[in-house]
């Protein structure tokens, strides 16, 4: 029995006892309107209905009656034909969010929830567990980030990829997601950057204990003091903490993220057609995070905002790897089985046995630094940089008796050129 019709058979036994006591004059029509919580005047209305059609003049003849603001037959098949064809798989909010913006739909969530689980669609919620307390947000943007990463099959039909992220704890906005094959420290530095670029610099980081954001001595223990990893090193530079997690709840708001993410960005990805990291990346930075953030980003408990600006030039050489190396007699560099040419340069005649850095970009730029001088760079694609007075080559690692490529500068009639000699290494 519907609940109802079992509400409408006790309304009608209420009604008749009231009814009868109202009748042996025990209760006066006030009184016997107030035991009913109805007025006088409804009362009377019910009195005479049970005069003249008995028990039947009892019934709420709205019952069996379709509303006037019910869904129609042939819109609710349509949604069922939507959900079976084309958003197979969509959570009732995802859906239903698809179908006020792209097909009109005029009816509350309520009714597509209902509606999908009465024809099976989708299975009923399960109860939910035990109540426990949240760690209170931080009060303002730009306080404490989380950044960390999720492996899912993002692309429908492709391996799994890293989505790596960055939020604020304040609101839970994603300030950068970026879809990579294997997340590590280059994946970090690219999501820091735009983070920085578009907001400043902030307070703290919180992560993982991850090796590319810490080096843990023993497994499961407490993380080394001190920047031990690359990832360190340029937080320690940009004066941002670095906080680490112990355990998946520390990072719960993270995971509920995660789990928003991997149930509507694959599928989002899906209707706009996009099979590959790049196009993803662009349709993150382009569309997505805004449409996200504006659904499910909060409001900051307090005003205002700790982030810092910062010029990109500023952070640009600290967000890259940098590693020491001594410079070769032929003025030469070992890295990742290459050699990287130093070319004449006028602050000193050679730059044999120094100590140089290193610093290799998100991008793929790579360059050379001696103390605060930037000796040379390259581009991805081998090309030098166009404000660099000089010539650049990358050339194979080369053995000690092969020929080394060096590269001199000279003018000839007021123009620059570069003449490439070859001259035995030393």
């Amino acid at each position: 029995m519907r609940r109802t019709e079992q509400l409408q058979g006790l309304r009608m036994l209420k009604l008749k006892d009231v009814l009868g006591g109202w009748e042996a004059g025990r209760l006066s029509q006030l009184e016997a309107a107030e035991v009913l919580g109805m007025s006088e005047r409804t009362f009377r209305r019910w009195s005479r209905r049970f005069e003249e059609d008995g028990e039947d003049g009892l019934i709420d003849r709205r019952i069996g009656r379709r509303s006037g603001r019910a869904v129609p037959d042939a819109a609710a098949e349509e949604v069922e034909q939507l959900y079976r064809e084309r958003y197979r798989g969509f959570t009732v909010k995802h859906f239903h969010e698809y179908l006020k913006a792209t097909h009109g739909f005029a009816w509350g969530y309520t009714w597509t929830k209902t509606f999908l689980q009465g024809r099976g669609l989708i299975p009923k919620a399960p109860r939910r567990g035990a109540h426990r307390r949240r760690r209170p947000r931080r009060p303002m943007v730009g306080m404490m980030l989380h950044q960390d990463a999720s492996r899912h099959e993002w692309l429908e039909g492709q391996a799994p990829l890293d989505l790596v992220i960055t939020m604020d704890d304040a609101t839970s906005a994603l300030y950068s997601a970026i879809l990579v094959p294997e997340e590590g420290t280059m994946s970090s530095f690219l999501s820091l950057a735009e983070t920085i670029a578009g907001h400043g610099l902030f307070c703290s980081l919180y992560t993982d204990r991850g090796s590319h954001y810490f080096d843990t001595p023993k497994a499961g223990g407490k993380v080394a003091k001190g920047p031990s990893t690359q990832v360190g090193r340029a937080l320690a530079q940009l004066g941002i903490e670095h906080i680490a997690a112990y355990s998946p709840q520390a990072r719960g708001r993270c995971e509920r993220v995660f789990r928003t993410l991997q149930d509507r960005l694959p599928k989002d990805l899906n209707l706009a057609g996009i099979t590959t990291i790049e196009a993803a990346n662009r349709y993150l930075e382009d569309t997505y995070l805004a449409t996200h953030n504006a659904r499910f980003a909060d409001a900051p408990a307090e005003q205002g905002s700790a982030f810092v600006p910062v010029s990109e030039a500023q952070c640009r050489d600290v967000l890259a790897i940098q590693e020491e190396r001594t410079v070769a007699p032929d003025n030469t560099v070992a890295w990742k089985r290459q050699r990287l040419q130093i070319p004449p340069h006028p602050a000193r005649a050679h730059f044999v046995r120094a100590k140089v850095r290193v610093h290799e970009y998100p991008d793929g730029e790579l360059a050379i630094f001696h103390g605060p001088r930037c000796l040379v760079r390259w581009r991805p694609d081998d090309s030098p940089q166009s404000d660099q007075p000089l010539l650049l080559r990358r050339s194979p690692l080369a053995a000690p008796q092969e020929a080394a490529e060096t590269v001199i500068h000279s003018f000839h009639n007021g123009k620059k050129t570069n003449q490439a000699v070859n001259s035995l290494a030393t």
